[in-house]
């Protein structure tokens, strides 16, 4: 960024006035200035002089500074050349008053240069306030390994047990961890230790703590102590365990021990910016880790809101009490709500998005764009709104070097702040702040919520809710013209039941908060009894995890979404009673009938994953989990409220599936073949492996909670070894391989199982291998498989592999369907079969009809379109392309196989038939129905299967 090009004759006369003042002290303490400089330098020297009290005081002090300012440091700054100058410095330092006096004279000299850079518009902000972030982290780490090396040599080396050197790590808080540090900021600090042990190579031993602690008092001394060079940095101490009442220093077991125990809410918000100091390092790792589980829970977590409001709060009232006003931090729209803001997005969701766990807001609050938490519009106007007021703070800072967020109080620094932010007076950026303050709030409003002062008008419902007596609550019901004699019964034992559970302060105050809520939600539907009983299920299973009842108290839209959607369908009820992180999904409406598009899903699922380690097998596999339960949900959703046409419910389904098996087997691969290695032939590229579908998933047509019929085949013939350290023959890898799947797909998870699997359809069925070469799965296809098998090929489709093994598969099933029948054995067969089954599976009263196995049900349509192909594929090729029944009709009405009646009659009920199936899934009844109600539909049915395959 290049300088203003401006002179001092362009400053305000009052400012022209202070200049030249410090330009005369100037030139007492060093008469040949002029001399020194050309006339551009000191021009631009006489408007730093006017802009800022402490450069002028520190030149005034240290004038030879002047030259190397103007030898290109005012251009150029390499943060990462402060650790090295420090070294220099620290050479042949021996006491502790030079160690002092070093750091102090470097850090006045940087931060003249870094004011200068500000102020002269060198520097863009973000890299001003990363080059303060940098250089505080470099005194402190200086300071703090010249002292180790100081007092290993007076009490020796502090050891663990197997007598490793154990360091001082330092924790930066606050803006010092996110590399964010303004001008004159102090800096919170953290000290630990990885080990307890005791020094050694000392006079006398002493424990590790010990020698930590002194060492952690003598390095607060060396940085915050005022000398006559002034201090390095106010040094906090107060984040750290209990406070000022806490030790000093405490090791990291004691760090992990007070977290899991005794950590507070404000406490996690503080270390969303803690970030280890200085060359990273395994105990730099160490700590990251064992702090990360305190700082970010798990599951999507909405606690974080309520702590953060009740933080503002606090704030708001000490405002009010100091009689606070111009304060861009803490007032209004301060520098602190975008900090509440970005950071309440962070502990809500860090636990689930990696991304977002990261010090810097800038980083954060684009990560939250790219993860759609933000809108572009929301991010724009945070982000300049707060790039706005941190420049206005530096600048305000710069002036004195003090630690100020206040707006002057005089016209003299009003002007400084104009002239740096290049504004023509204080009427326009007091304009500029305000409307930058009212945006932000605006944020934070939606965010974070909670207006000081708020008070609503209890509802009535809060009343009902802490009833006692029954004719209270009902005189309330009648009240309101409510004529529901169940609820109150309903609620009030259900309130019961609740009381006797053990769920806590907190949990209780968030119940005795949501249900008032809760009830004006139910108390629209037209029986609000009947709603509360799928609804109360859903509370009964998240009692005890505050963090959901929150999720539900703090956002309207997730409560009308959970009472319409457990109304509407109890399956999705016990959905989100069974797994609670789908109750994340209802949060927004319009995101929630958004159904993924169905060539989306394996690329939705790709990124979801991205999230995840490749390495952490645990968290890939509650990954796919979680992603198909949130997928399943959406499609549910839409269906239930017409969003999404019944005919596409299974299509997404499918497609949903096929995206989740994919991944299946790329993880699988990877598993095995890290520890085997690859089969020669695959070094290259490529999987020589490929996975079909059959049945519903087959024919495009699974349904809520649907198995999967699938067939597994590779491509190897040799006898050939793995290249890996632990070789294996090929063939044996893929049968590991096809373990490792029905692995991945049966193991329950805190998310449950992601598939149930049925292998029973390869060749040979259960006695069968798990996985086929493909030559020789054609070769069983043709000259061993019954018919029933054949019948199952109809339906089988190639999901998942190599494009070689999708044509090859392809060949061999058309080749087998294509086979010539006789059609009289073949019906025979097809007949028989089907009675088998059904004298097998339907059990069923005379004024039931089961949609599947009754007659003139689903089977007995499949049975059908089976029988056509077989008996005619040899003549007419085309009908194998398609392994959906209804494109199989569409085809046999083209050919004039089927009479085009006959095919959209078998069509319409099929669909019929499925639709009703999914219905009473997502009410969780049986695929049961009175015996009428589809009795013409069905009727038709058995006279086309009887013309067809006869009697």
């Amino acid at each position: 960024m290049a300088p203003q090009d401006k002179t001092q004759n362009d400053l305000p006369s009052p400012l022209a006035q202070v200049a030249t003042g410090h330009w005369q002290r100037l030139l007492e303490s060093w008469p040949l200035v002029m001399a020194a400089l050309k006339p551009a330098q000191a021009d631009e020297l006489k408007i730093v002089l006017g802009l800022s009290d402490y450069i002028a005081t520190q030149l005034c002090r240290h004038p030879y500074w002047l030259e190397t300012l103007f030898a290109g440091e005012l251009e150029q700054l390499e943060r990462q050349s402060f650790s090295a100058e420090l070294a220099k410095c620290f050479a042949g330092i021996g006491s502790e008053d030079e160690a002092k006096a070093a750091l102090r004279r470097y850090r006045n000299y940087q931060m003249v240069r870094l004011a200068w850079r500000d102020f002269m518009g060198y520097a863009e902000l973000e890299h001003s306030l990363l080059d303060l972030s940098a250089l505080a982290e470099a005194l402190v780490i200086a300071a703090r390994d010249w002292l180790y090396l100081d007092m290993c040599r007076q009490y020796g080396t502090p050891m663990d047990a197997e007598g490793r050197p154990q360091p001082l790590l330092i924790l930066g808080m606050g803006k010092l961890g996110g590399r964010e540090l303004n001008f004159s900021s102090d800096i919170d600090l953290i000290f630990t230790f990885p080990e307890h042990g005791d020094t050694q190579g000392g006079r006398r031993s002493q424990p590790n703590q010990q020698f930590f602690i002194r060492m952690g008092q003598r390095l607060v001394n060396l940085l915050d102590q005022v000398t006559v060079d002034g201090f390095v940095f106010r040094v906090d101490m107060r984040l750290r365990p209990y406070g000022e009442s806490g030790p000093l220093v405490v090791s990291f077991s004691g760090l992990e021990d007070y977290y899991q125990e005794q950590g507070r809410d404000w406490e996690r918000y503080a270390m969303v910016k803690a970030r280890a100091l200085g060359p990273w390092t395994c105990y730099s790792d160490e700590l990251h880790d064992l702090l990360r589980p305190f700082i970010y829970r798990r599951y999507i977590d909405f606690s974080a809101i309520e702590s953060l409001r009740r933080m503002k709060q606090l704030i708001a009232q000490e405002v009010r009490r100091r009689q606070l006003t111009d304060n861009i931090k803490l007032g209004a729209g301060g520098i602190r709500e975008v900090e509440f803001v970005v950071q309440s997005f962070q502990l809500i969701r860090g636990g689930r998005e990696p991304a977002l766990r990261q010090q810097s807001l800038f980083g954060a609050i684009d990560v939250l764009y790219h993860l759609g938490q933000l809108e572009y519009l929301a991010v724009d106007e945070l982000k300049q709104s707060y790039l706005l007021l941190r420049r206005v703070e530096n600048l305000l800072q710069a002036i004195g070097d003090k630690q100020t967020q206040t707006l002057p109080d005089n016209s003299l620094d009003w002007q400084r702040l104009c002239y740096g932010m290049g504004l023509a007076d204080e009427t326009e950026l007091r304009q500029q702040i305000a409307a930058a303050m009212l945006k932000i709030h605006r944020h934070f409003k939606a965010t974070v919520g909670g207006d000081e002062g708020e008070d609503k008008a209890e509802h009535w419902t809060a009343q009902l809710w802490n009833s006692q007596e029954a004719e209270d609550a009902q005189a309330l019901l009648s009240e309101q013209q409510l004529q529901d004699d169940g609820l109150w019964p309903l609620l009030s034992h259900w309130r019961d039941s609740m009381a006797k559970r053990a769920i806590g302060p907190r949990g209780r105050e968030t119940l005795d908060k949501l249900m008032p809520r809760l009830l004006q939600e139910l108390l629209g539907q037209q029986s609000p009894s009947a709603a509360f009983e799928p609804v109360s299920r859903v509370l009964d299973q998240i009692l005890t995890r505050t963090t959901y009842l929150e999720l539900l108290c703090e956002n309207p839209g997730a409560r009308q979404q959970l009472v319409s959607l457990c109304c509407a369908s109890p399956w999705i009820a016990a959905q989100l009673a069974k797994f609670p992180m789908l109750l994340d999904e209802l949060i927004d409406p319009a995101q929630l009938y958004d159904t993924t598009s169905l060539d989306d899903y394996g690329s939705e699922l790709r990124q979801y994953l991205l999230r995840v380690p490749e390495e952490d097998m645990e968290q890939q596999m509650e990954a796919l989990r979680q992603f198909k339960l949130s997928q399943q949900l959406k499609i549910a959703a839409a269906d239930v409220t017409g969003v999404l046409p019944v005919m596409e419910v299974s299509d997404h389904l499918t497609f949903l599936a096929e995206a989740i098996i994919e991944q299946v087997v790329v993880q699988a691969w990877q598993q095995i073949s890290a520890r085997h290695g690859l089969p020669p032939q695959r070094e290259n590229g490529g999987l020589g492996f490929a996975v079909v579908g059959y049945g519903k998933l087959g024919g495009i047509e699974l349904g809520y909670g649907s198995d999967l019929d699938l067939v597994f085949l590779h491509d190897n013939t040799s006898t050939d070894l793995t290249n890996g350290e632990r070789p294996i023959e090929v063939n044996h890898f893929y049968l590991k391989l096809a373990q490792r799947i029905l692995h991945l797909f049966s193991t329950r998870t805190t998310s449950g199982e992601l598939y149930e699997v049925d292998m029973r359809l390869r060749p040979s069925g259960a006695s069968g291998l798990l996985v086929s070469e493909i030559e020789r799965f054609g070769e069983y296809q043709r000259d061993e498989a019954w018919t029933w098998e054949h019948q199952a090929l109809v339906r089988a489709r190639f999901v998942f592999g190599d494009n070689a093994l999708a044509a090859r598969f392809s060949a061999i099933r058309a080749q087998v369907l294509e086979k010539p029948r006789d059609k009289a054995e073949l019906a025979k067969a097809v007949r028989e079969m089907r009675q088998k089954m059904r004298s097998h599976l339907l059990k069923v009263s005379d004024d039931q009809f089961d949609l599947k196995q009754s007659p003139g049900g689903i089977a007995d349509i499949e049975f059908i379109a089976q029988y056509l192909v077989l008996a005619n594929a040899s003549d007419y090729p085309e009908l194998t392309i398609w392994s959906d029944n209804v494109r199989i009709f569409g085809v046999l009405a083209e050919l004039e196989l089927l009479p085009i009646m006959n095919a959209q009659h078998l069509t319409q009920a099929y669909c019929l038939l499925r639709d009703e199936n999914h219905r009473l899934t997502l009410q969780q009844l049986p695929g049961l129905v009175a015996a009428d109600k589809f009795a013409a539909q069905t009727l038709e049915v058995q006279n086309i299967y009887r013309a067809v395959l006869g009697d």
